[in-house]
């Protein structure tokens, strides 16, 4: 192999073992930073906030509070219904709720660092929690998925520079434990939600809202200084389900009578099938016919008997009379339990997100070591390759 060739390699193999490295990284790199949720103050309260007017058409059903300030008219109830809040037209309590909404619009608006998504249709992406943003208009043409994976905190936060305008039919679908109330779209002039829609998560529009006919939200739509129309919508105001913990495990009293326990001791033993009553012994040993026999009850189960504990034979007599052989005492092992939560063998969650960020780090780690070694390799190589002189040298 000539120089050249040995230097290729030497120099090859580092970088392969480095890119490597850093793909493995790479999978576990989220797609943007981790965000908290924005906060809504006493808007939350509000399945519907306008500005200006609230108009309905039809039999919209809305779950949470309605409410329009500085502006009074609330038109189309009924048809239209409240379930779960109250209507509300200029009063203190929604010129508070409106203060709040134009601080959640500005905290929204500022949140960052943002994913750039201008130009694109949402339709047929999936995004990991984060911020996310257009320069100009946001469409949605089809299902965009908000994936969680698997932590239900996780926050959306969806930027549109000017309009938010879903197509017919449209859906935003949640999965991996996302939840509608941590899904923010702040708005920089009007959304139309089209016929039919499937719509998830709180929309901060700067101007106004139009839900088209047979459109769905889990969330809530709040403008702040335009209106709010309805037609045959279902307006469902989101609520956070409450974070469970899931290392935590149900505990049982041992004084509960009621309950059956286990032991994990090797030792334990099967219940013993001695007979409790003892055959009929001749008190002058094998043969003796004096005195007549009377059947001894001993009370209860007898102690089973040890390898290390012979049973006794009849008195008086040569030879063992008649006995009950000893119980097996004999016990399998006890099942293997692998490491983890004491007793079960599971690892809970936290565990596992430990052991597998441990993981990540120790085969990035395990590569650098590779390369640093190939490199030290090579030059040992090449310093002793210099130091030996040619041996075409010695030849006549």
């Amino acid at each position: 192999m000539t120089s050249s060739r040995v230097l290729s390699c030497l120099f090859v193999a580092p970088v392969l073992a480095l890119v490597s490295g850093a793909a493995v990284l790479s999978q576990h790199t989220p797609a943007a930073a981790a965000q908290g949720p924005v906060g809504l103050g006493t808007a939350g309260s509000y399945a519907v906030l306008a500005g200006s007017t609230v108009t309905n058409t039809g039999p919209s059903v809305i779950s949470g509070d309605v409410g329009v300030s500085p502006g009074t008219a609330v038109t189309g109830f009924p048809p239209g219904t409240v379930a779960n809040g109250s209507i509300h037209s200029a009063d203190a309590v929604t010129a508070q709720a409106a203060d709040d909404l134009v601080t959640a619009y500005d905290d929204a608006a500022g949140r960052g660092p943002v994913v750039d998504k201008t130009g694109q249709d949402l339709a047929g992406q999936t995004l990991q929690a984060g911020v996310y943003g257009a320069a100009g208009a946001m469409a949605l043409t089809g299902t965009v998925t908000l994936d969680a994976a698997g932590d239900p905190a996780a926050v959306f936060v969806l930027q549109a520079g000017s309009t938010l305008i879903t197509a017919s039919d449209s859906t935003v679908a949640l999965v991996n434990g996302a939840q509608a109330c941590n899904v923010y779209w702040q708005v920089g002039s009007s959304a139309t939600l089209g016929t039919g829609t499937d719509f998830v998560g709180n929309v901060l529009a700067l101007t106004s809202i139009t839900a088209q006919t047979g459109a769905d939200v889990q969330g809530r739509l709040l403008a702040r200084n335009g209106q709010v129309s309805l037609d045959t919508n279902t307006i469902t105001r989101a609520s956070c389900a409450a974070p469970t913990d899931p290392t935590s495990t149900a505990t049982v009293s041992p004084s509960d009578p009621s309950t059956p326990t286990t032991s994990d001791s090797p030792s334990t033993v099967p219940p013993s099938t001695v007979p409790t009553t003892v055959p009929p012994v001749a008190p002058g040993g094998p043969g003796a016919p004096s005195g007549p026999t009377t059947p001894v009850d001993s009370g209860g189960p007898l102690p089973t008997p040890t390898p290390d504990t012979p049973v006794s034979s009849p008195p008086g007599g040569a030879g063992p009379g008649p006995s009950t052989p000893p119980a097996d005492t004999s016990t399998a092992a006890p099942p293997y339990i692998p490491p983890g939560n004491p007793g079960t063998g599971r690892t809970s969650a936290v565990q596992v997100e430990a052991v597998a960020s441990s993981s990540t780090t120790g085969q990035v780690w395990l590569l650098l070591g590779l390369a640093a070694l190939i490199a030290a390799a090579g030059t040992a190589v090449l310093s002793s390759r210099n130091a030996i002189v040619p041996s075409g040298r010695h030849r006549a």
